[in-house]
């Protein structure tokens, strides 16, 4: 295997096919084995033989991303447009941050006249590209076709959100749409964001504070006067424990980067009252207490995606990595129900410990992060409010906003928690 893998590296390819057939009378499924053989039959034009051979490669290895794209380049020399996709789609699930195989998606689906799903493939392909591949010389044609896909879907997308303002750009005064329109050219690439660092919907001139006075919201009194009734709701819920999902359940050919540990594990549960904007009856007709104090605040409401309510399970020993939320046009609230020792909430450089009962707003696109460190479960209610500094056109113009990128990516899109 060793001599068949350095006569690959120099090039000598006649020799190391040899080689590797050796390789394969002594073990038939060798995944390397396969795949060269078959990217040697390929360059040969002997397609059918490189056909059997990827074929048999990817069957070994569902995992090996190599071969994939390589059964996506035969099928592509064959004229199957679409099998090629399919087969760039399992080197992506296999490798989510292979940047090359994001790039013969992006071109893939122009062939297939889909521009904007390329124009995402194809942002992707230039978050994941390692900064010397973006400068060296021999991919610059490359790496400029991506960045003109990209500007040319954000024009397209400013376009297409500013034909669906239902009229409000009309009715308000200019300072009171400026920050607004400088959100439009964020969100379409005219203009950096500066502060903080939200991941879908940055909005421009919000101030960066990590944690809010409380003192500061007239909701929040009657929120924390109906802790009681809430805790007595959760300690029902947890004698069903199967309520509970795991909060973090990445998409498949999604990195799931530092949740990894956290992907699909109920060390971080959730039990949802209301998810994507739909209230989850099943759930919420336990917890009508709970339902009653949230109804009291000014939540987002934006169609198939706002409210987001849940309490917040974190099992003994567990940490939260440093992340960032999506949109600052939205604050996160905490109400601490179960509190043991040696929890706590750190946002920005600031850090919290909750205490039960005492409501908590913060501003998740600052980095942040929670553990519990203790020997028992922490549990916090957890729901959304509009940023006070948003007027109410402002709010409907963000809700229209997060709508129409919706509609605009498609209804399978990941776009986080927009």
């Amino acid at each position: 295997m060793m001599e068949a893998d350095q006569l690959s590296r120099r090039g000598q390819s006649e020799a190391a096919v040899s080689r590797w057939k050796q390789v394969l009378d002594i073990e038939s499924d060798y995944p390397p084995a396969l795949n060269f053989i078959g990217v040697y039959s390929m360059a040969r034009g002997d397609f059918a033989v490189a056909r059997e051979y990827l074929l048999r490669a990817v069957a070994a290895a569902p995992k090996f991303a190599m071969a994939h794209a390589n059964l996506s380049r035969l099928h592509g020399a064959q004229g199957d447009t679409d099998a090629a996709l399919a087969s760039i789609n399992q080197a992506i699930a296999a490798d989510p941050a292979a940047w090359g195989a994001h790039m013969e998606r992006a071109r893939l689906l122009e062939v297939k006249g889909q521009p904007r799903e390329a124009a995402a493939s194809w942002g992707r392909a230039l978050a994941y590209m390692p900064e010397s591949a973006a400068q060296s010389a021999q991919l610059q044609q490359l790496v400029a076709q991506a960045r003109k896909a990209v500007s040319e879907n954000q024009e397209a997308l400013r376009e297409f959100l500013q034909d669906r303002m239902h009229g409000l750009m009309g009715k308000g005064s200019r300072p009171e749409l400026e920050r607004f329109e400088n959100c439009l050219d964020i969100v379409t690439g005219r203009r950096e964001f500066v502060t903080a660092r939200p991941l879908m919907l940055p909005y421009p001139r919000l101030p960066a504070i990590p944690f809010f006075d409380t003192s500061t919201f007239d909701w929040v009194p009657g929120v924390e006067a109906a802790f009681p009734d809430i805790l007595r709701e959760l300690e029902s819920l947890l004698q069903q424990p199967d309520l509970f999902v795991p909060y973090v359940q990445t998409q498949a050919g999604t990195p799931t980067g530092q949740f990894d540990a956290l992907d699909r594990n109920l060390d971080w549960g959730a039990l949802f009252l209301w998810k994507n904007g739909a209230r989850i009856s099943s759930n919420a007709d336990l917890c009508p207490r709970t339902e009653a104090a949230i109804s009291q605040t000014p939540q987002n409401v934006i169609p198939n995606r706002a409210p987001v309510v849940f309490f917040s399970a974190l099992k003994p020993g567990t940490h939260i990595p440093p992340h960032n939320g999506a949109t600052n046009t939205r604050l996160t609230v905490h109400l601490p129900l179960i509190v043991p020792p040696d929890c706590g909430l750190r946002v920005g450089g600031e850090t919290h410990t909750w205490q039960p009962g005492k409501v908590v707003v913060f501003d998740d696109t600052i980095t942040h992060e929670a553990w519990n460190y203790s020997d028992r479960l922490r549990v916090v209610l957890i729901f959304d409010v509009w940023h006070p500094m948003l007027t109410p056109l402002e709010r409907q113009l963000v809700a229209h906003t997060v709508e129409s990128i919706m509609n605009f990516y498609g209804e399978n899109a990941d776009l986080g928690e927009l």
